[in-house]
């Protein structure tokens, strides 16, 4: 088991006019390589909850669990957890600072005292993991394009060698060629280095394809828990939420209504795909 969160309550301003419940009473345990999508309106809580789960908010109440250890207890090393379960912030910049891009990659190395050459080397290995052109290496980080700085800032987290990537947003504002290779790669991370993938993300269409684990946040409260199939059967109550299915699954759902006998649970364009030439196979 890779993390746990255990009756998880997170207020705002508590104690005063301000008071705001963010998170209400959050069970949920994430087991080692599972890739999880987390998804919600904005407000719903996915942002305050990741903060978590790396101990950079203290919860108002409960437990946050990493490899068997309350991150909370007495001489935990906070700093440890960090480099282990790695977050992506949604707007690059906030983790950009150095001169260059390469120096920028070493800074997370650098803090855990290895030596030059092995700093060197995890950063050359990041960067080459999330496919940034050495070209670019010696450039000004915010010199760089939008889909070019969240590869930097990926590949910084990925330097720390961590056993969960949390990103949160890694796609917005990018081209759907960009969100493509993003995407493509941190599945990548997850299939070949069993790695332990949360994402945030708006898009459900990228859920759907890459997730094998669907959470919803709705107003501070985990909404539904399951795989893809088995939330999107919600789409209703989803679209309550202010959220929606994939579109396919509006697609298949017309079609069914119109007596094609696609399959319901259809989640993914592929998916569509295969089951339509498979009816006009019969």
């Amino acid at each position: 088991m890779a993390i746990k969160a255990e009756g998880l309550n997170y207020i705002y301003g508590q104690g005063t006019a301000f008071e705001q419940h963010a998170l209400k009473d959050i069970n949920f345990e994430i087991p080692d390589n599972q890739f999880v999508g987390l998804i919600g309106h904005t407000g719903s809580g996915k942002s305050t909850l990741i903060q978590h789960l790396n101990g950079l908010i203290r919860p108002s109440s409960g437990k946050i669990w990493f490899n068997g250890t309350d991150i909370y207890s007495e001489g935990y090393s906070l700093k440890e957890l960090r480099s282990k379960v790695g977050l992506v912030f949604q707007y690059p910049e906030h983790q950009l600072f150095e001169i260059d891009v390469f120096s920028d990659v070493c800074y997370g190395p650098r803090n855990l005292g290895l030596s030059q050459e092995e700093i060197k080397e995890r950063a050359r290995e990041a960067l080459e993991l999330v496919g940034l052109k050495e070209k670019y290496w010696e450039q000004s980080p915010f010199e760089l394009s939008g889909g070019q700085k969240r590869r930097v800032a990926i590949a910084g987290v990925l330097a720390m060698k961590p056993e969960v990537l949390i990103l949160d947003e890694p796609t917005a504002g990018l081209d759907p060629r960009g969100r493509d290779e993003i995407l493509d790669q941190i599945k990548e991370l997850h299939d070949k280095r069993g790695m332990t993938i949360i994402l945030v993300s708006h898009s459900m269409e990228d859920i759907a394809r890459y997730a094998d684990r669907l959470m919803v946040m709705n107003h501070g409260e985990k909404a539904f828990d399951g795989t893809p199939r088995q939330v999107f059967e919600h789409y209703k109550e989803l679209e309550s939420m202010g959220l929606a299915a994939p579109q396919v699954t509006y697609i298949t759902h017309a079609l069914r209504e119109q007596g094609i006998p696609v399959e319901e649970d259809i989640t993914t364009v592929e998916e569509a795909r295969d089951a339509i030439l498979k009816l006009l196979g019969k």
